[in-house]
């Protein structure tokens, strides 16, 4: 059989991702872009302060649909790394998200099934994970570990 890599990554499969990011600065760089129909879980994230001017700190946010105010896009602040130059900060709580928000569904989430069901039908806009720094002057090299499920 030839090897062809599509087939293991199509629907159904679990895979364990990782990506490296060197010298972010006060630009968002994308660690993760959301597919539909996939869940990520993100195991580690590695943020070592490369270079840094003052007190500047890094940012790690996920763009994502608030179901408490029914809106896409909206930045979800997820951790502050702040350490001194040459030092690293390690994020190793577990969290996960659709690569898509639902399609809208107004405000709150509430215990209309129907609208749990939207978010899990991933109808909506892409989701994304991010990470940048205050000024261009702070740089971290990032590295990030996740599983990227499949469920098209």
């Amino acid at each position: 059989m030839a090897y062809n890599a599509t087939t293991f990554r199509g629907a159904g499969t679990e895979i364990i991702r990782s990506a490296q990011f060197q010298r972010i600065n006060n630009t968002e760089e994308k660690l993760i872009v959301g597919v539909q129909h996939h869940i990520y879980t993100v195991l580690s994230i590695t943020m070592r302060n490369f270079a840094r001017s003052g007190t500047e700190q890094g940012y790690l946010k996920l763009y994502a649909y608030d179901v408490k105010a029914g809106t896409a896009g909206e930045q979800i602040f997820i951790a502050v790394a702040s350490c001194n130059p040459k030092e690293t900060y390690v994020w190793n709580d577990k969290f996960s998200f659709n690569g898509f928000g639902p399609a809208d569904f107004g405000t709150g989430l509430g215990t209309d099934a129907t609208n749990q069901d939207a978010i899990a039908d991933q109808g909506g806009a892409y989701q994304y994970l991010v990470f940048h720094t205050d000024t261009s002057n702070t740089t971290y090299d990032v590295t990030i570990t996740y599983i990227d499920q499949n469920n098209s």
